[in-house]
């Protein structure tokens, strides 16, 4: 019963999310199976950290929206998350919750998706406050100016935004467990979002396809057209390693840390 409740909410969320146009029709799709996944298989803690994420970074997009035209001409996508950027937020998460169901005393498969979900959220804070900053972003590996949106530049109030979406998922973590030690959870899976968040933008700065749109004069994230419908080139990087999946090993890393981080000090 309480699957099918999950699945009903999963699809509840996702109309609603497609009706306030945080979500096309794919993204839609998605999130409902992935929400249902979630919310099914690992109950009301799972689905709180799923739509602490879904949410806040809704919101996020907004903030300021007239300033991040501009720069979305630089990001693979828009503000509507397409199925890409679901499964890469939240796929690994569903795949946790799904093995939740068959151990649900094994805490480390809790701590590892509370980590999945503080890399999202924080890479998410990061990115949506972090391209706001008066001050130009600096790229990770050399500390070269550049310009706002490009990938792998960051900023301090970036960084701070990530802390906080990170500090956020962990807290609520540890309120969700309260026979387990507060500040041990919440240091750990803070811990996952910061890394998860810091590879990738060094996956971003260093191996992630980067293209060029020869009529608006711009580097893209975006292939194999540009957002003005213009055939990108090929800059640097892999071609293969599109944005989503560097958003995947985000939360990889993420969930990966916060469970070594648990075995050692939990």
């Amino acid at each position: 019963m309480w699957i099918l409740i999950g699945f009903g909410l999963g699809i509840l969320v996702a109309y609603a999310a497609f009706r306030l146009h945080a979500l096309n029709v794919s993204g839609a799709v998605s999130a409902a199976v992935i929400g249902g996944l979630i919310f099914g298989f690992g109950g009301l803690p799972w689905a709180t950290l799923l739509l602490i994420f879904f949410i806040s970074s809704s919101l996020l997009s907004r903030v300021s929206g007239q300033k991040k035209k501009v720069l979305y001409e630089k990001f693979a996508k828009d503000s509507r998350r397409d199925y890409g950027q679901v499964l890469a937020n939240g796929g690994l998460g569903a795949v946790l919750a799904l093995v939740y169901w068959f151990f649900p005393e094994n805490m480390d498969l809790w701590i590892a998706f509370a980590g999945c979900m503080a890399a999202v959220n924080a890479d998410t804070w990061g990115t949506e406050l972090g391209v706001l900053s008066p001050v130009a972003p600096r790229l990770i590996t050399n500390g070269r100016v550049v310009p706002n949106g490009t990938s792998g530049g960051i900023t301090l109030a970036g960084y701070l935004a990530s802390a906080a979406g990170a500090v956020l998922i962990g807290f609520v973590s540890a309120v969700f467990m309260p026979a387990y030690p507060a500040g041990v959870i919440l240091f750990v899976v803070v811990l996952g979002g910061l890394a998860g968040a810091t590879v990738d933008s060094l996956l971003g700065a260093t191996v992630q396809g980067i293209y060029y749109c020869p009529k608006c004069k711009k580097e893209t994230e975006s292939a194999p057209e540009h957002h003005c419908g213009t055939e990108t080139e090929h800059l640097r990087g892999w071609r293969w390693l599109n944005n989503d999946l560097v958003n995947l090993v985000c939360s990889i890393v993420g969930a990966s840390i916060a469970v070594g981080g648990w075995l050692l000090f939990g």
